[in-house]
C-alpha cells in the first residue's frame, strides 16, 4: 500500500510544472514590430559597468520614417517614470533622456552613428541600419530597449540584436544578474551527485539488512531528480553561453524536475513527522485522504503561479516568481506545511519518546527548512536589487536544497554511531504486521522496539557486530508459535501483544541426566593437569585409565564421552 500511496502522489507533484513556460529572454534577440502604437518596449539587458555591447541591424520601408531607438537605464527618473504611465505622451517619454549619454539613435541616413543606408526591396525603399552601441556605467544596470515615433502613424520595424558582455565564454551571453549561475549549478550538480551516489551506498546497506523503506526510497527519488533537474540546466546555460539563444526546453524539462523534486521531498518530511516506516507501517486512510488533498492544492498553486508568470507577468520589469498572488499562496502553503509537521511530529513523540534521538534533530533542522523558503521569497521580493536577484536567489535556493538533504543523510546514516538512526523495524516485517490475522486499525503502529535492537544507541561503545541483525530463519508471528496449543494471543485494545508467563514443560524435551561422579580412587585433578605436561606418557597413561575405566560401564552416549576426554588427553 505505501508503495502505490507514494507513486500517487509522485505523480501529483510531476503534474506541477507541466504548464511551466520559459520567458527569459534571449540575448540574441530578433522580431518584427507593425503597430497603430507610437510607443513600444522591445527587449532589455543587465550590462556589465565596462563591457557592455549592443549590436543591431534594422529594417522599415523609408515611407515611415522616421524611427528612434530609446536606451533606457534603471533609474528612477528613466524606466520607472515612463513605463505604464499612460497620463505621459510620446513626447513626454523621449524627454526623459540624455542626449549627452547618446540614449537616442535616430535610424535615417541623417545620423551618422546608426549606420543606416537606403536599400532597395522591389519597388520599395527600405532603411537598413547597422551599428553597435557600447555600454558604460557606474554599477550593473538594466539597460530596456525601446522604439518610437512621436506624432506618426504608427511603427513598423524589422529588428535583430545582439547585447553581450565582454567576451569571455562565461560572461559574453549573459546579463550581469545571470552571471555566475553555470558556475553556481555546475558546483552543486557536483555536490548532488556525490549526495546521490552516498545515499545509494546508504541504500545497499539498508537493503541488505532490510532496513530500506519507502520514505528513504522517497529521499533518493528526491536527490536523484534534483541531480537531472541540475543537468538539463548546466547544458541549457552551457549552450546559451555560446551563442546566446540555447534550447528552451531544457530549461523547461529543468524547472519541470525541479518542482517535482521540491514537493517529492515536502511529501517525504509530512510522512516521517507522522511517523511513516518509522511509528507505523502506514498511513490511516484519513490521513491519507488529507495527503492527497493537500498536495492536490500545492500541485494546483504551482500551476497557477507557473501561468501566471507566462500570462501576466509583464517582460518590461524585473519580476521575482514568488511577486504574484499564486507565489504568496504557495508561502501560505509552505507555513500550513509547518503546521502540520509540527502537530505530526509532537503526536508521534508523545506515543513513541523513546524516538527523542531522532525527532528532536529531524524537527529542529527541518523547522529552519521550513522558514527559509518564504524568508528567501521575501527578501528577493524586497531585500535584493534587482540587478542582482536572478543569480543570487539561484544559489540561495541551490544551498537551501542540499541543507535540506544532506540533513536527511547525515540522521539517516547506517552507522551504529548514529544515535539518530529512525529505523528499527526490518520491511519483511512490516508485511507480517499488516497480514497478521488480527491486523486491524492497531497494525498501522509499530510495537515499542519489538524487532529493532535500540540498545546501541545508548551505548558509549557501540557493538557493530550486532547492528542491524537479521535473523537467518523465516520470521514467524506470534500467532503461528503458539499454534501448536491451540491458544490464542492475547492483546490489549491498543492492539499491542501483551506478554505473559506460560507453562512450556509439556512441550519442551525433558533435560538430560546429569554426568555421574567418578569413584573414590578418582585422580586429583592437578595430578591429572601435571601428568599432560610430563614427558612420560606413560605416567599419563595411567593417570587417565584411573578416570576413563570406571566410565566403560556406561550407556552408548557416555562411550562418547569417553572417546572425547580420552582423545584429548592423549593429545
Amino acid at each position: 500500500m505505501e508503495g502505490r500511496f507514494g507513486e500517487r502522489l509522485l505523480w501529483l507533484a510531476a503534474l506541477s510544472s507541466v504548464l511551466c513556460v520559459d520567458l527569459v529572454l534571449g540575448k540574441y534577440v530578433k522580431g518584427i514590430v507593425d503597430t497603430k502604437e507610437d510607443w513600444v518596449f522591445l527587449t532589455r539587458f543587465c550590462f556589465l559597468t565596462d563591457f557592455g555591447r549592443l549590436d543591431f541591424r534594422f529594417r522599415y520601408p523609408k515611407s515611415r520614417c522616421c524611427q528612434n531607438i530609446l536606451l533606457y537605464f534603471d533609474d528612477t527618473s528613466q524606466w520607472p517614470a515612463v513605463y505604464k504611465r499612460p497620463e505621459k505622451n510620446c513626447y513626454q517619454k523621449e524627454a526623459v533622456l540624455r542626449p549627452e549619454n547618446n540614449q537616442v539613435i535616430n535610424l535615417t541616413t541623417r545620423y551618422t552613428w546608426s549606420g543606416c543606408m537606403v536599400e532597395g526591396d522591389g519597388n520599395e525603399e527600405v532603411l537598413s541600419c547597422v551599428g553597435g552601441r557600447s555600454f558604460r556605467s557606474v554599477r550593473e544596470r538594466w539597460w530596456y530597449i525601446a522604439l518610437s515615433k512621436c506624432g506618426g502613424d504608427g511603427l513598423q520595424l524589422e529588428y535583430e540584436m545582439n547585447l553581450t558582455n565582454g567576451k569571455s565564454f562565461w560572461t559574453k551571453h549573459f546579463s550581469a544578474d545571470e552571471f555566475g549561475i553555470l558556475e553556481t549549478d555546475i558546483t552543486f550538480l557536483v555536490i548532488f551527485s556525490m549526495v546521490f551516489l552516498l545515499s545509494c551506498y546508504f541504500a545497499y546497506n539498508l537493503k541488505g539488512r532490510q532496513l530500506l523503506h519507502t520514505t528513504y526510497k522517497m529521499f533518493m527519488t528526491a536527490a536523484g531528480v534534483e541531480v537531472l533537474s541540475l543537468l538539463f540546466h548546466c547544458v541549457y546555460w552551457g549552450l546559451y553561453g555560446r551563442d546566446g539563444v540555447g534550447n528552451g526546453s531544457l530549461k523547461l524539462l529543468g524547472k519541470l524536475l525541479f518542482s517535482v523534486s521540491f514537493l517529492l521531498f515536502l511529501l517525504m518530511l509530512i510522512l516521517l513527522g507522522k511517523g511513516f516506516t518509522v511509528t507505523r507501517a502506514r498511513i490511516s486512510h484519513s490521513g491519507s485522504i488529507k495527503l492527497s488533498i493537500y498536495m492536490t492544492v500545492y500541485t494546483i498553486t504551482y500551476v497557477i503561479l507557473f501561468i501566471y508568470e507566462a500570462e501576466f507577468f509583464d517582460p518590461g520589469e524585473v519580476l521575482y516568481a514568488y511577486d504574484s498572488p499564486a507565489g504568496y499562496g504557495l508561502m501560505g502553503l509552505q507555513m500550513l506545511a509547518y503546521v502540520w509537521f509540527c502537530y505530526a511530529v509532537l503526536v508521534s513523540l508523545k506515543h513513541y519518546p523513546e524516538k527523542q534521538p531522532f525527532y528532536v534533530p529531524f524537527f529542529t533542522t527541518y523547522t529552519l527548512w521550513f522558514f527559509a523558503v518564504p524568508v528567501m521569497a521575501l527578501i528577493a521580493n524586497f531585500g535584493i536589487p534587482r540587478w542582482a536577484r536572478e543569480k543570487i536567489v539561484n544559489g540561495i535556493q541551490l544551498g537551501i536544497h542540499l541543507y535540506a538533504h544532506i540533513v536527511f543523510l547525515i540522521i539517516t546514516r547506517p552507522s551504529a554511531a548514529n544515535k539518530n538512526f529512525p529505523y528499527h523495524v526490518r520491511t519483511s516485517q512490516i508485511g507480517i504486521l499488516l497480514s497478521s490475522p488480527k491486523a486491524g486499525e492497531g497494525a498501522e503502529s509499530f510495537p515499542h522496539h519489538a524487532y529493532g535492537n535500540s540498545s546501541f544507541l545508548g551505548d558509549s561503545q557501540p557493538n557493530f557486530t550486532e547492528l542491524f541483525s537479521i535473523q537467518s530463519d523465516p520470521v514467524k508471528t506470534v500467532e503461528e508459535m503458539v499454534a501448536r496449543k491451540g491458544q490464542e494471543v492475547p492483546r490489549n485494545s491498543e492492539q499491542k501483544i501483551i506478554t505473559t508467563a506460560a507453562d512450556l514443560t509439556s512441550i519442551l524435551p525433558p533435560p538430560p541426566p546429569p554426568i555421574p561422579l567418578g569413584p573414590p580412587h578418582t585422580p586429583r585433578p592437578h595430578c591429572l593437569l601435571a601428568c599432560l605436561h610430563s614427558p612420560n606418557t606413560s605416567a599419563c597413561k595411567v593417570e587417565a585409565g584411573l578416570l576413563l575405566a570406571p566410565r566403560l560401564k556406561g550407556t552408548e552416549g557416555e562411550k562418547d564421552d569417553k572417546v572425547d576426554v580420552a582423545g584429548a588427553v592423549q593429545r
